[in-house]
């Protein structure tokens, strides 16, 4: 195929833009989910019927689009299973836990899509990406409270935070190697994966599973909530992680953190501290540093290697 034939890739911004917008929408999500959660709604079914519902409703486009992903079929079935494990346990995760340490927890997530880019991607890891990861994650340290934060033992909520973590930087190695498969089957495959892996919670009873009888205002935002809200952070998600390298998105993306903090503080009774404070600077530091480095986009490379 020459490059002519090939579609013209994103502005290197573009991709940059998307991910901050998506990590913005996924740092806000806490909320709704403890809204939920109060009214009586446990993680996994919460997680079966936002992401199960959305996913079962997008399966007639997932089935028209197979002409394109047939040839990387196992690619979309890892998808499913890494996204999907990724976003059930990071909703079971915020109903359980604490917002903050969950969190913090989840992103340490850049360590594990660098180290995944270089194995599995052959990704470069240079020297202003390890001072981004490095920034990144002592503000992440620095806002949820240094060494006392670590004072409690593990729970459930603190290993599904953390598995969540690796399952998203795992989602982004493996959208950035199924080139092939378009934006709207990633976006469905990860919701139904989410569906079918909280499910299982439910059967295995993994986490409390009491369920209550949904009012019409609470159906009516829980489909929102799937169908507007979730859909679109997913969607710009996937677009931002698919057009660039899977170490310098898992860093861009921190910014969620501070976006969970910041809101967190706002919508609850929690004052940031001065210590907080310079967590966030250098969180929004290291998201800086990815977002404006000098090295282009993976996919605008591909039209120059056809010629």
């Amino acid at each position: 195929m020459s490059a002519s034939t090939l579609p013209a890739p994103p502005p290197t911004w573009l991709p940059v833009c998307v991910l901050l917008f998506s990590s913005s929408l996924w740092g806000l999500s806490w909320w709704p989910l403890k809204q939920f959660s109060a009214a009586g709604l446990s993680g996994p079914w919460l997680a079966l019927l936002i992401y199960g519902v959305v996913g079962l409703c997008g399966l007639p486009f997932l089935w028209r689009e197979r002409g394109h992903w047939r040839g990387q079929l196992k690619l979309l079935i890892l998808l499913g299973l890494i996204g999907g494990w990724a976003n059930a346990a990071f909703v079971n995760a915020l109903v359980l836990g604490q917002v903050v340490r969950v969190m913090l927890l989840f992103y340490l997530s850049p360590v594990w899509a660098v180290l995944g880019g270089k194995i599995f991607l052959n990704e470069a890891i240079g020297g202003r990406r390890a001072v981004a990861v490095a920034l990144a994650l002592a503000g992440a340290f620095m806002v949820i409270g240094g060494t006392s934060a670590f004072d409690q033992p593990f729970s459930l909520a603190d290993l599904l935070a953390l598995s969540a973590g690796m399952g998203f930087a795992g989602n982004n190695i493996v959208a950035r190697a199924a080139q092939g498969v378009p934006m709207l089957s990633k976006t469905v495959t990860v919701f139904v994966g989410c569906g079918a892996i909280s499910a299982v919670m439910l059967a295995w009873q993994l986490t409390p599973t009491a369920m209550v009888q949904p009012s019409a205002a609470m159906g009516a935002g829980l489909l929102a909530y799937g169908f507007i809200w979730l859909a679109l952070a997913t969607a710009t998600w996937q677009f931002g992680v698919t057009h660039m390298e899977a170490g310098r998105a898992g860093v861009i993306v921190i910014a969620e953190l501070l976006v969970a903090v910041l809101s967190s503080t706002w919508l609850g009774d929690e004052q940031l501290s001065a210590r907080e404070w310079c967590g966030g600077a250098l969180i929004t530091a290291a998201a800086l540093l990815e977002a404006t480095a000098s090295s282009p986009s993976p996919v605008a490379t591909a039209p120059t290697a056809a010629t």
